[in-house]
């Protein structure tokens, strides 16, 4: 059972299902479909939101255990100047599709099309990281190189929705990130009192973390990523799972190990939240969107990671020519951040429904990333 179990984890059933699931349902009964999803049922929060702002601080919580582990000595990124690279590829990675997207609605697109320039800029990163684990095995450095590119590249995604997509009724706020900062030290004041149970650097540092996010109008799934690397941890990294070195017994390894599963198997509910958009709108918005995620972000993140190690800031070990394109194109899974983003850049239904099937589109990028990795026979790290 616990075999069928991780084999399920490692191939991303319960997110393919989601997305399968929102796309037929969806299709199929719309009215239906977006009834149940903003239908309110707890305390008057709808699925939308309790997985969105919710459930999400989880994942980016794990996603932030990786990166942490990642910057211990022994870890891919360290020492800090192997971080340098990745953060050099996320300046590629929206640089380069909003030079596509911008350059092809110049050629074959419309005037009016240029207010989607931000679509390609973000990944998703809950579908890239999975995508990029099945394609390399989670141990492979290249997942943590791709890991962290895609948070710095969502916060630069949020950054954008936040200058150049502003909502009038809702404007960002930063005088509430104060409360962020507040959950930070309280988290720094735990490690400092040797607080071994995670609970407190959650509900203490996270909640006030996510109260700050939220009250700010920024995405509060975030909440987590200020506050996990406060968690203790040992002093040199020798694993990037808990199954992997049941040693490690640290506060940070007990979160991964207690939440992993819940995430793994939640992003069902992720899916179904998030994928559910109707196939009767294509058109130039779509070409625009799914080029400039595709070939904007893989040229982008190849061109500027190479770049960088030219400039002597080195790509982790066992990454190369070949894995950083692969990077590239995992990276280019737009898909729930692009949709987010092309509801915000067109108001117009038949653009904004144009745009949001190319964000869809770009998962395709998955199917690509793992073809491509067997045809170039990337080896694989369980």
């Amino acid at each position: 059972m616990r075999k069928r179990i991780n084999l399920l984890r490692e191939f991303s059933v319960p997110l393919i299902a989601g997305v399968i699931t929102a796309l037929v349902w969806a299709n199929l009964n719309p009215q239906e479909y977006h009834s149940f999803i903003n239908q309110p049922f707890l305390g008057g929060l709808n699925l939308h939101f309790v997985v969105n702002e919710l459930f999400m601080v989880l994942f980016f919580g794990i996603a932030a255990v990786e990166i942490t582990q990642s910057c211990l000595p022994g870890g891919d990124l360290n020492p800090p100047r192997k971080a340098i690279n990745p953060l050099l590829s996320t300046l590629g990675g929206v640089i380069g599709p909003v030079a596509v997207y911008l350059g092809l609605n110049a050629i074959i697109g419309d005037p009016a099309l240029t207010r989607g320039w931000g679509i390609p800029t973000a990944t998703d990163i809950a579908l890239a990281w999975l995508v990029a684990r099945l394609v390399f095995g989670a141990g492979h450095p290249a997942v943590s190189f791709l890991l962290l590119l895609a948070v710095a590249d969502d916060a630069i995604g949020l950054a954008i929705i936040a200058v150049f997509y502003p909502d009038p009724s809702h404007p960002t706020e930063p005088m509430w990130l104060f409360l962020t900062v507040v959950g930070i030290v309280i988290a720094y004041i735990l490690r400092g009192a040797k607080t071994k149970s995670y609970w407190p650097y959650v509900l203490l540092g996270g909640g006030l973390s996510w109260t700050g996010l939220f009250m700010a109008h920024l995405h509060p799934a975030l909440a987590l990523v200020f506050i996990i690397p406060f968690l203790p941890h040992p002093p040199k990294e020798t694993a990037h799972l808990f199954e992997d070195d049941p040693r490690d017994t640290s506060t940070l390894a007990r979160f991964e190990h207690d939440w992993k599963i819940v995430v793994d198997f939640g992003l069902f509910l992720f899916g179904l939240a998030n994928a559910g958009v109707g196939f009767s709108s294509m058109g130039t918005a779509t070409w625009l969107v799914l080029t400039a995620l595709l070939v904007g972000k893989t040229v982008g993140i190849f061109a500027l990671g190479s770049l960088g190690q030219i400039l002597g800031f080195p790509l982790p070990d066992r990454v190369g020519t070949k894995e950083l394109v692969l990077t590239g194109l995992v990276a280019g899974t737009g898909l729930t951040v692009a949709l987010f983003v092309a509801g915000v850049a067109f108001v117009e239904p038949d653009i904004q429904g144009s745009a949001k099937m190319g964000a869809l589109l770009s998962g395709g990028a998955a199917l690509l990333a793992v073809v491509l990795g067997r045809v170039l026979n990337v080896r694989r790290i369980p």
